[in-house]
C-alpha cells in the first residue's frame, strides 16, 4: 500500500476549520473531539501545521461553549447533554438530539495531545487564552471526578467506570501540568483508579480495544499490565479484519460482533511499544491485508457478513494504517543504517 494514498484520503476528510471529518457517511459526517484527535496523530510526526491547526480548531469549539465549561468546573453535570458533548456539527456547533456525551476520554485525548505537541515543538498554544482553556479543562475533569464518574466511554454507550477513560485523563494530566496547575492529587485519584481497575475495562467487561489506548499513544501503564492487555485483546478479540470492540457487541452485529479494521494497526502500535518487532512485522502484514487498494480503510467489517460498513473511508482507521506503516518503515531504515555501519 502506497503511504501516500492514504494520507490523499485523510486529506479528503479535513475540514477548511482544521477539524476532521469522522467519515464522509451519511450517519458519520460530524466531527468528534476524540477522532479529530487520532486522526491528527500521523502529523505530530511531520513538519507541517496540521497537528496545531487541528487543536486550534478544538480550542475554538472550546471557546464557544465556554460558558458551560465554566458551569461545570464548580457544579458536576448530572444530565448528560450538560456534559462538554462528544459530537459536533461540520462548523464545530453542538447538535440537539440525545447522545452518550459524558466522554471523559475525549477531554484527555485532547489534553495528552496539546502536551505531546509541545514535546516536538509545536506550537499548541496561539496566546494566553488558550492556556486559559487548558486551565478549565483541567478544572473540568476534577468536577466531573473523572476517577470515579460512570462515563460513556470510547464507544459512547451506556455508562460505567471504563479504565481507558480514566487512563485517558491520567495521560492528559500528566502532559499538561507543565503548562497549567494539575494538583498531584488529580492525578493520583486517576491511578488509584486504574489500579483497582485494570486488566479490566470495568466492571461488565473483562477487556476492551479502548484498553489499546493505554499503552498507545499514551504509554501510561507498566510493561506487565501491558502485556496483561494485549494477551486478553489477541486472545479473546481479535478476528480476520480486525478486532471485536468488546464480548457481545451489538453494533452491526449480525450473527456476530463486527469486526473494526484499525484493531490491526492499533496492536501493532502497542507491540511497537513494548519492543517486539516480529509482532510489529506480523501485524504490518495483517493491517496490508485489510487496507483496501484506494486507501479507504473502512471502521468495521459487519459481524456475520464480513463486508465493509457505509462508514468507509473512517478517518481514524486511515490514521492508525498510516502510523503502523512509518514505524514499520522507521525500523527497516534503521536496520539498513546498522547493516550499512557494520558492513563499512
Amino acid at each position: 500500500m502506497e503511504k501516500s494514498k492514504l494520507y490523499d484520503v485523510l486529506e479528503t476528510m479535513r475540514l477548511s476549520n482544521g477539524a476532521f471529518l469522522a467519515s464522509p457517511s451519511k450517519h458519520y459526517s460530524y466531527v468528534w473531539i476524540r477522532d479529530v484527535c487520532y486522526a491528527a496523530l500521523p502529523f505530530l510526526y511531520n513538519n507541517d501545521d496540521r497537528f496545531e491547526k487541528a487543536y486550534y480548531a478544538l480550542f475554538d469549539l472550546f471557546k464557544t461553549y465556554e460558558w458551560k465549561i465554566d458551569i461545570h468546573r464548580f457544579q458536576k453535570p448530572v444530565h448528560r447533554y450538560e456534559y462538554i458533548h462528544a459530537r459536533y456539527s461540520t462548523d464545530l456547533k453542538e447538535l440537539p438530539v440525545e447522545w452518550g456525551h459524558a466522554q471523559h476520554d475525549a477531554i484527555g485525548s485532547f489534553l495528552w495531545g496539546i502536551g505531546a505537541g509541545l514535546a516536538r515543538g509545536k506550537k499548541m498554544i496561539r496566546d494566553e487564552k488558550d492556556r486559559e482553556m487548558v486551565q478549565k479543562l483541567v478544572d473540568y475533569l476534577n468536577c466531573v471526578q473523572y476517577w470515579s464518574d460512570e462515563d460513556n466511554g470510547m464507544w459512547e454507550e451506556y455508562q460505567e467506570l471504563h479504565a481507558s477513560s480514566v487512563g485517558a485523563c491520567v495521560a492528559g494530566l500528566k502532559q499538561v501540568r507543565m503548562l497549567v496547575n494539575v494538583p498531584e492529587e488529580l492525578i493520583k485519584k486517576g491511578e488509584e483508579s486504574l489500579k483497582f481497575l485494570l486488566p479490566r475495562e470495568s466492571e461488565t467487561k473483562e477487556t476492551d480495544l479502548a484498553l489499546l489506548s493505554l499503552i498507545y499513544p499514551y504509554q501510561i501503564v507498566s510493561r506487565q499490565t501491558a502485556l496483561d492487555i494485549l494477551a486478553n485483546v489477541t486472545g479473546q478479540l481479535e478476528r480476520k479484519y480486525g478486532c471485536i470492540r468488546y464480548a457481545r457487541d451489538q453494533y452491526f452485529n449480525e450473527g456476530s460482533e463486527a469486526e473494526w479494521c484499525f484493531g490491526f494497526p492499533w496492536l501493532g502500535l502497542c507491540y511497537g511499544h513494548l519492543g517486539d518487532m516480529e509482532k510489529v512485522e506480523e501485524y504490518v502484514k495483517k493491517t496490508e491485508s485489510i487496507v483496501p487498494i484506494d486507501g479507504k480503510v473502512p471502521e468495521l467489517y459487519i459481524g456475520g457478513r464480513f463486508e465493509a460498513n457505509e462508514n468507509t473511508p473512517l478517518a481514524w482507521a486511515v490514521a492508525m494504517s498510516i502510523l503502523l506503516f512509518e514505524y514499520a518503515e522507521a525500523l527497516s531504515s534503521e536496520k539498513n543504517d546498522t547493516k550499512k555501519t557494520s558492513l563499512g
